[in-house]
């Protein structure tokens, strides 16, 4: 053993920036899952003897039975100009700009992780165990060898592995899908083969990720725009006018509905009829208007209009038919606008009921922060702010959502950069308590700045051009093969579903009164949306806790 080389490992909820002391984070020697979950954890490492003047190349060696079922990649630090909103809350880990460990990056140098004096680096761990494999204890070394394959380093991991299975995700969650930062990140042209192929791999990482209602580009969605600026058009429906009679071609959203399908996804999240912040005109619709492709509607449309009004109103009843034909309607979710405030709910009224009738029956929901919209009946399903929700609580809002974006940067949870971990994940604890049906995330995939002026490349800028605090607007980052990396925090809020579900298999085996005990019974105050314990012990104590009443359930 070097003993000059510092290793150790850790929990998935620790952030390891590069200046950092190794001895500042809790060792983990032991962990508990169930089937069908995978689990995270860390391996920080650091040279302290000054004859390694820089670095040097270390070879990565995994013994156990668990190894084979072991991915392995390097916790990368990128740029961040903007942390955080000015006068942040407490519950930060840094406000000032820097590095910032954040992309899960595959290893290089042929899996040979550096090592480097003074500095921290991390290694981060994924284990997916199949179906059948045995239930027990079981251990994983971790290992730093030399090139003569002398151990330079050995940490051994004790995972018990219980002999139940997660249930499905019940909770109905999307981070808003933008096809078209993909073809402008990647250069190709929009709906291209190359442009299917990158969509179904980005799309297939959000599944994995627990997104199962994917927002679905029938026309471009009309979503952070600048008023009378375009987003580069992906609009999936083709649409044709001669005279006053509209055709309608439904290839493309067909072939979207069937890779979705292949990827995992359950639900389909129809792009807003209106555009954001009003309703108050319509998205932009591009069709062949006797023979000539150009843009039907936008910014100059009256969202009411007599124009605009009668083409929905030929349009959704022949989007149901082709849904309905091929069995998919009833997986379909509706928006009106996006974030209308209460200067706005009269514009958001008329404009909604332009549409109401022909989608009855069907499921029409926006985020919004203001109660009137549910108190007036003008919206049925709200989608509230998670720092806007207690109003919507109190008046036990039928089958409840909620969401948060940049804005909610204070008290509650949120998966900025600068946040730690434990903030992200406990929105897990917060969604099972309050009985939240789905969660709204605006930006899965957003590599623009403000309103879409220009495109970005996220990997050297994390805040969309100083507009937002890092970390909100992807959670994944375009690698050079057309894949999505995922970052370590849409890992975290994957962990955050899988407690979810394990709170709800110990509900199934316990009942929930023992849940809510578990989660609450040793706080000295009820969790909230803006309260809640901040430490990442909380969370690992607690998933131990639910993880060990599952396994004394099923052995009776």
């Amino acid at each position: 053993m070097r003993q000059s080389l510092k290793t150790k490992l850790i929990s998935s909820l620790e952030k390891c920036f590069s200046d950092e002391s190794i001895d500042t984070k809790p060792a983990l020697s032991r962990l508990s899952l169930l089937r069908g979950q995978q689990v995270s954890f860390q391996l920080v490492m650091t040279e302290t003897d000054p004859q390694f003047r820089n670095a040097y190349r270390a070879n990565l060696r995994l013994e156990g039975n668990l190894a084979p079922y072991v991915t392995v990649r390097r916790v990368m630090e990128l740029p961040v100009s903007m942390p955080c909103y000015p006068s942040p809350d407490s519950n930060y880990l840094r406000t000032a700009p820097g590095l910032y460990p954040d992309l899960l990056a595959p290893l290089d140098y042929h899996g040979r992780p550096s090592i480097v004096l003074g500095q921290l680096r991390t290694l981060w761990f994924a284990l997916n165990l199949p179906n059948d494999f045995p239930a027990g204890e079981h251990h994983i070394t971790v290992q730093l060898c030399d090139d003569a394959g002398e151990v330079l380093s050995c940490n051994e991991l004790q995972i018990t592995l219980i002999d139940a299975v997660l249930p499905p995700q019940e909770l109905i969650f999307t981070q808003w899908f933008h096809c078209d930062c993909l073809a402008q990140y990647y250069g190709v042209e929009v709906f291209s083969e190359e442009h299917w192929t990158i969509i179904e791999n980005f799309v297939r990482t959000a599944a994995a990720n627990g997104i199962n209602l994917l927002l679905t580009p029938i026309f471009t969605p009309p979503l952070d725009t600048e008023v009378g600026g375009e987003r580069l058009t992906n609009q999936l429906v083709g649409v044709t006018l001669e005279g006053e009679t509209y055709r309608f071609d439904f290839t493309l959203l067909d072939r979207w509905i069937d890779m979705a399908d292949r990827c995992g996804i359950q639900y389909f999240e129809i792009a807003h009829f209106f555009t954001q912040w009003g309703a108050a005109h319509a998205p932009k619709i591009m069709a062949t208007v006797n023979g000539e492709y150009r843009r039907l509607f936008g910014w100059d449309t009256d969202a009411t209009g007599e124009a605009y009004t009668a083409f929905l109103r030929t349009f959704i009843p022949a989007f149901l038919d082709h849904m309905k034909a091929r069995g998919d309607d009833r997986r379909c979710y509706f928006h009106v606008s996006d974030e209308p405030n209460a200067e706005q709910l009269e514009q958001y009224r008329a404009s909604k009921a332009v549409i109401a009738d022909l989608l009855e029956g069907y499921t029409i929901m926006d985020a919004l922060s203001n109660f009137e919209f549910y108190s007036q009946g003008v919206v049925s399903t709200p989608i509230p702010s998670t720092n806007h929700i207690e109003p919507f609580l109190e008046a036990e809002t039928d089958g409840l959502w909620t969401y948060y974006c940049c804005a909610q940067h204070r008290d509650v949870s949120n998966r900025f950069c600068a946040m730690p971990s434990a903030r992200n994940r406990i929105i897990g604890v917060q969604l099972y308590k309050y009985d939240i049906v789905g969660f709204l995330h605006w930006g899965f995939n957003f590599y623009n700045t403000c309103h879409s002026h220009n495109p970005i490349n996220p990997f050297l800028d994390t805040c969309g051009s100083d507009w937002v605090p890092a970390g909100d607007t992807c959670s994944v980052y375009p690698a050079p093969d057309g894949t999505a990396w995922e970052s370590l925090r849409i890992v975290v809020f994957r962990e955050a579903l899988e407690d979810l579900r394990a709170f709800k298999l110990c509900e199934q085996l316990c009942g929930r009164d023992r849940v809510m005990q578990l989660i609450e019974g040793d706080l000295a105050e009820p969790i909230t949306f803006k309260q809640y314990p901040h430490s990442a012990d909380y969370i690992l104590q607690l998933r131990e806790r639910v993880n060990a009443a599952i396994a004394e359930a099923i052995a009776k």
